[in-house]
């Protein structure tokens, strides 16, 4: 349920997972990073629209103070430059590198 886009749930899994973010507040924020990542900049139609999402999908991740979203944080920003060039999509680029 929690890698799943939270619009393809069910009512009866969107309710469970309501109640996982209930006890825990980084758990909720993990998901809703998650979700803007998946929602924002991988659909990203250029190179342009891409930096800008990303930057922004950086700086909500950076103010979440989740510690296991610092390895992201800075693999983002060392290959910002390529990730956000890149001939192939962002999200094959994840798929390879995360």
């Amino acid at each position: 349920m929690l890698l799943a886009k939270y619009d393809t749930l069910t009512p009866e899994q969107k309710e469970k997972l309501e109640i996982m973010f209930w006890y825990s507040d980084d758990l909720r924020m993990a998901h809703f990073l998650k979700e803007e990542f998946s929602n924002r900049v991988l659909k990203c139609k250029n190179s342009k629209e891409a930096k800008m999402e990303l930057k922004k999908w950086i700086q909500l991740t950076k103010e979440s103070k989740i510690d296991e979203f610092k390895r992201c944080i800075q693999v983002f920003n060392r290959w910002f430059e390529e990730i956000t060039n890149a001939n192939v999509s962002l999200h094959q680029f994840c798929n390879r590198r995360l």
